[in-house]
């Protein structure tokens, strides 16, 4: 991995749907170690941008690079092997498993023991290891064997994003990982979004704005399909061009 190159970079990319451009001509950089998010009003379009990113959509035209990598038409099972993860705007997960079992069978895929049955993994010490670290540090520990099913919501994303980090990604991103999170549990979801790893580029996706401006040190906005304006959250707060289509009158900093 050359750490030179941008962790995640489009060209000029375009999707359609008939007559619809979802995105228009987006050319993007997410920087190595970024902490960059994308808003934008209702149909925008970044669902789709992150769709296509993730692999979900191929788009129209244009090209997706992952590292320097070209990962344009490669399918999403083998963007995660390369090191793109994603969480989802409607959580993915298993509901009749726990905590622990999730995240067990997801490091024993990692490691290549994905075939073999929870119970005979879970006496595996390396995997009982690296899932309890993950309980811990995304504050499920104290849920880890409670039915997914059961746990409040915000419990939910939180396993959503532990998940995603236990494929070990170069590059994560974060599909409104706040939506439908009461507000009393969306502080806990900054807590832990904030103390992602370092080197793991991040790319939120939120409508939460509380949320983007204590996370981000780079914003993007993206208005009917194509980026209108990317700057640091003191621009962007201060942009006359996202207040008329985003943010309103709100004072932001």
């Amino acid at each position: 991995m050359n750490a030179t190159l941008p962790a995640l970079e489009t060209q000029h990319l375009n999707k359609q749907f008939g007559g619809l451009v979802a995105t228009r001509d987006v050319s993007f950089t997410l920087l190595r170690g970024a902490r960059h998010a994308l808003i934008g009003p209702n149909g925008a379009g970044k669902t789709t941008f992150v769709n296509q990113l993730s692999g979900v959509l191929q788009p129209s035209s244009g090209s997706i690079a992952l590292y320097g990598q070209d990962i344009t038409r490669l399918r999403p099972d083998l963007r995660v092997r390369a090191g793109l993860a994603r969480t989802f705007q409607i959580n993915q997960l298993f509901r009749d498993l726990t905590p622990r079992e999730t995240l067990g069978i997801a490091v024993a895929q990692r490691l290549g023991s994905g075939g073999r049955l929870w119970r005979s993994f879970a006496r595996d010490p390396a995997i009982a290891a690296e899932s309890a670290a993950l309980l811990a540090e995304f504050r499920l520990d104290d849920v880890a064997d409670t039915r997914t099913a059961s746990l409040a919501y915000g419990k939910q994303r939180l396993l959503e994003i532990a998940l995603a980090i236990a494929a070990r990604p170069k590059v994560l991103l974060l599909d409104e990982p706040a939506a439908g999170v009461p507000e009393d549990e969306r502080h806990e979801i900054l807590g832990v979004v904030k103390a992602l790893p370092a080197d793991v580029a991040i790319l939120l996706i939120e409508h939460d704005m509380d949320l983007v401006f204590a996370f981000a040190d780079r914003i993007s906005v993206l208005v009917e399909g194509a980026l209108l304006v990317e700057g640091t959250p003191a621009e962007i707060a201060a942009d006359a061009r996202v207040k008329a289509v985003y943010l309103g009158s709100s004072d932001h900093g």
